[in-house]
């Protein structure tokens, strides 16, 4: 099992790292976990085109999530050579985001329509709203939908994703709480976004200090991890963003309350899982 960091970015611009999503690869299984700013320009770069994933899953429908849905939609319409779906699992609402996203890119479709001959019609996406302890068999993969917490947003999900032996759990934007353990009890890997709360404090922006109730800090991912007994901890979509020469300084934060092997890094830093 391969995990990508394809963007490790948040609301706050950076010239460096795309926005939120992650890559999970499997012997079977290609799975895209958010898609925020620049994500199928990450996806290529890591050698995956949209239409070879197996799902896109959503964590919840915050903007900076969702952003380049729409992309994602168009490119994987556009490459197929002969119509092929597109699954997208998410929160409740998630419906309603891709019926907009359509909406949207109605005049687009419209337009390549009348233009390319081997395009016959428009793009057909199969949505599966998930809600906490509901279950998925995609690609080979099994993968367990539990309640995170990013009140007031809500729903908010992250998947707990096992193959052959090897678990990956996946969290979006979330505080500490107890499903997230369960969620991330005994995996080999967890991925979690984080905020820098020193830093954050620091910033003479109410907006942005608002941020400090509802995401997890290195310190909050790292007592996740050690509650659950997580093999290795990964940590992205970082606020704000990390910049060049501070990843020790990140990650002594994190180490001092998780013992673990701890993975920061620039967009496209990959993690493999094997077991014997």
């Amino acid at each position: 099992m391969d995990i990508t960091l394809l963007g490790t970015g948040s609301p706050l611009p950076s010239p460096d790292r795309a926005g939120p999503a992650t890559l999970l690869r499997t012997g079977t299984a290609t799975l895209l976990f958010d898609c925020g700013r620049g994500v199928v320009m990450r996806l290529a770069a890591a050698g995956v085109l949209p239409l070879g994933l197996s799902a896109v899953l959503l964590t919840h429908l915050h903007s900076d999530h969702i952003s380049d849905l729409n992309d994602i939609v168009t490119t994987h319409w556009v490459m197929s050579p002969v119509p092929t779906p597109l699954r997208v699992v998410g929160p409740p609402g998630t419906q309603g985001v891709v019926d907009a996203v359509l909406a949207m890119l109605a005049l687009d479709q419209k337009y390549r329509l009348a233009h390319h001959a081997t395009l016959e019609a428009a793009p057909v996406i199969e949505v599966t709203e998930v809600e906490p302890g509901d279950a998925l068999e995609i690609a080979g993969a099994h993968i367990a939908v539990h309640r995170t917490d990013h009140r007031p947003v809500t729903p908010t999900v992250g998947y707990r994703v096992e193959q052959d032996g090897v678990v990956a759990a996946v969290a979006g934007d979330t505080v500490p709480c107890p499903e997230l353990d369960e969620m991330c009890g005994g995996a080999d890997l967890y991925v979690q976004t984080v905020i820098r709360a020193d830093l954050v404090q620091n910033i003479p922006n109410l907006r942005l200090q608002d941020i400090l109730t509802y995401h997890s800090t290195l310190e909050q991912a790292a007592l996740t991890a050690t509650r659950a007994r997580v093999g290795t901890l990964v940590l992205t979509h970082y606020v704000p963003p990390m910049q060049p020469g501070d990843v020790e300084e990140w990650r002594a934060l994190a180490a001092a309350h998780f013992a673990g092997p701890i993975v920061l890094g620039d967009d496209l830093t990959t993690v493999s899982i094997t077991k014997p």
